[in-house]
């Protein structure tokens, strides 16, 4: 018998408490079974655990007052919690990273720094992240079992994934050390499931506020879902959920997603 196709997602929510509709609707829709959230803004006790569990997914969550903050949720599950937290620098207390596994993937949900403005001390701290990333990824894409590194990677890869580059130069995500970043995570074996599916085609994950930008699909691609190469041997499909931005007073992320085929059972 064929084993299953499973989903996993990746979505900035940009504050949970306000976009919890969007994100419950988007769940009803499309039935992820694996899901990443980025940027919840809020502490741990004010996570919408009880609807979520009443839409069919356990979750695990890592907050933060008024910034950052992540979370994995799992269809008809709860996720499994590896680690909390990246390594490398104990006095980092911001929220950006959860590992679990769910539905026999490790999945490490990120939320990595914005870096502006640049030069100054938080496009320093960007690049210190992006480190220990590294660090941890090496590790994870050598492990014989599946393994994803999802979420807002705030990195635009190359001019290809941003519709004027130009307009966006000076920006700490299109900066050469960022994307060098981010090259060098994809050196390591893993595969960045979104171009690997669509090849040169424009696709986007994040759109702007500003003068329709969605309605117009003038976005960036800083979403990304990277797969170790046990995983990446059953990618199936990939793609983004559009139709989330375009909803009133909605994120200025889209859902990203793969598919893959399910493990076996164990």
């Amino acid at each position: 018998m064929a084993r299953r196709l499973l989903k996993l997602a990746t979505f900035n929510v940009n504050g949970i408490a306000a976009r919890l509709p969007h994100l419950l609707a988007w769940l009803a829709e499309e039935k992820p079974d694996v899901v990443a959230l980025q940027e919840l803004k809020a502490l741990d006790a004010a996570f919408p655990a009880g609807p979520l569990e009443a839409a069919g997914y356990g979750a695990l969550w890592h907050g933060q007052r008024s910034w950052n903050g992540v979370a994995l949720l799992g269809r008809d599950v709860v996720p499994v919690e590896s680690r909390r937290g990246l390594p490398g620098d104990p006095g980092d207390t911001q929220s950006r990273y959860l590992e679990a596994a769910v539905h026999g993937v490790l999945v490490a949900a990120i939320y990595a720094p914005n870096g502006n403005p640049q030069p100054g001390p938080k496009f320093d701290y960007k690049l210190r992240w992006m480190q220990r990333l590294a660090r941890r990824a090496k590790i994870l894409v050598a492990q014989p079992h599946p393994v994803a590194i999802i979420g807002d990677f705030n990195v635009v890869p190359t001019d290809g994934d941003i519709y004027d580059p130009k307009g966006w130069r000076r920006d700490a995500l299109l900066q050469p050390q960022a994307r060098d970043a981010y090259g060098d995570l994809l050196a390591q074996g893993w595969t960045d499931a979104l171009r690997q599916v669509h090849g040169q085609a424009r696709i986007y994950t994040f759109w702007d506020y500003f003068r329709q930008h969605a309605e117009r699909d003038r976005g960036l691609r800083i979403d990304h879902l990277l797969l170790n190469p046990v995983l990446a041997g059953s990618l199936r499909d990939a793609g983004v959920d559009r139709w989330v931005r375009l909803q009133d007073k909605a994120s200025d992320h889209a859902p990203a997603w793969v598919k893959v085929q399910a493990p076996p059972a164990r």
